[in-house]
């Protein structure tokens, strides 16, 4: 298939358009290269050294004989957009191409409109480009769990079926986003429902849970095609930064009680996941919803899970340091989500084992010379 990844030089990016090319896919990269600026804003690196997007896709021709072309321009300017689409004629595109942390959307107000306007439009302009050059591709879209919040009743996989004075209907399911970032995520999923039910567009929304881990088969190959992997407070995500912190001696940065359960998955069930759902799309006018992660765990359970790894494998005695919660959200709760419909479609998961955490601390005791440890606690108030 010919598969465009959005936000190709990414987290989530980069390693799922190794992964595609690798498999025999042409594999086409857009990204505008904004990532990079944000870590000069915020001063702060990836704790292992990222090539550029150019040597990187060089590296990987050598290494694979596999071509990548690469567009840089912005998903915000149509007349971008449109170009790569008439020539590059995609049968999927896989959308990473959004401003990704919640915590920086809840900087200022200056962070949350860029956050919304970004996403948002970006998103718009792919989806117009669908309607009018590429009818046929199947956009996969990245969602996120944030989006369901955490209600009182068990989450469903986009919708769900109501009764109400004595009618029945399936409807998208109730979303009580956790920041703007998440607000931006549901924005985009009822304007890609509308474009699928208007215009008989096809689109997967995969609303994705925590991704912790960092290698996979194709980047592990050389230091040149290493992936990004994120320590800070606004970028760094749970697992990942816990492992990074208990490596360097830092405590480990629980919020509030630790109480919050969240939905996690590895890195290479992301990759699974997006060549899943290429290979088997949805159908012209359909909009599908999947919950795309592996396990559940409290952000406690987490922590002491490091911290147990850690002295049992290193000597470390990590501590953990439970800080005020800078979010607004509940820190006890009722957390069940479904998630079949991806392992129906054939997923075998990767479940999260002491050796995945051996090997985070390990790389991070390598690169801890990269770490800036001012940059650590968090610095976004949802207040």
């Amino acid at each position: 298939m010919r598969i465009l990844i959005a936000g190709g030089d990414g987290f989530c990016g980069w390693p799922t358009a190794l992964h595609l090319s690798k498999r025999g896919h042409e594999v086409a990269i857009v990204d505008s290269l904004i990532r990079r600026q944000w870590d000069e804003e915020l001063g702060t690196q990836s704790l292992t050294p990222i090539a550029s997007l150019e040597d990187r896709v060089a590296l990987w021709r050598e290494t694979s004989g596999k071509e990548v072309p690469i567009y840089i321009g912005d998903l915000q300017e149509y007349a971008f957009v449109e170009r790569v689409f008439r020539e590059f004629q995609p049968e999927a595109v896989v959308h990473f191409a959004e401003q990704r942390s919640a915590p920086y959307s809840m900087i200022d107000r200056e962070h949350a409109v860029f956050t919304q306007v970004n996403n948002v439009v970006g998103n718009l302009n792919v989806l117009y480009a669908i309607k009018d050059i590429t009818p046929d591709c199947h956009l996969i879209k990245l969602g996120t769990m944030g989006e369901y919040g955490t209600p009182n009743i068990d989450i469903e996989e986009g919708y769900i079926r109501i009764q109400h004075k004595g009618r029945e209907d399936v409807l998208p399911y109730p979303k009580q986003p956790f920041s703007f970032y998440h607000l931006s995520k549901v924005h985009d999923s009822h304007n890609i429902m509308f474009a699928c039910k208007s215009w008989g567009i096809r689109a997967t929304d995969l609303n994705q849970g925590v991704v912790y881990g960092l290698w996979t088969d194709e980047t592990r190959l050389s230091e040149g095609l290493y992936n990004r992997i994120d320590y800070d407070g606004v970028f760094g995500t749970a697992l990942n930064r816990f492992c990074i912190q208990a490596a360097t001696g830092h405590p480990l940065t629980v919020y509030g009680k630790g109480g919050q359960t969240r939905a996690f998955l590895d890195i290479r069930d992301t990759l699974q996941c997006i060549e899943l759902a290429a290979l088997q799309p949805a159908e012209r006018g359909e909009f599908r919803v999947f919950n795309q992660f592996t396990e559940q765990f409290s952000i406690q359970e987490l922590a002491e899970r490091v911290q147990r790894v850690a002295a049992e494998r290193f000597g470390i005695q990590a501590e953990i340091a439970h800080l005020n919660n800078p979010r607004v959200e509940k820190e006890e709760h009722y957390y069940h989500a479904v998630h079949t419909k991806l392992l129906d479609l054939g997923l075998q998961p990767h479940l999260l084992s002491d050796e995945l955490i051996v090997e985070l601390i390990d790389t991070a005791m390598r690169y801890r010379d990269r770490v800036n440890f001012d940059v650590i606690a968090p610095s976004a108030n949802w207040r």
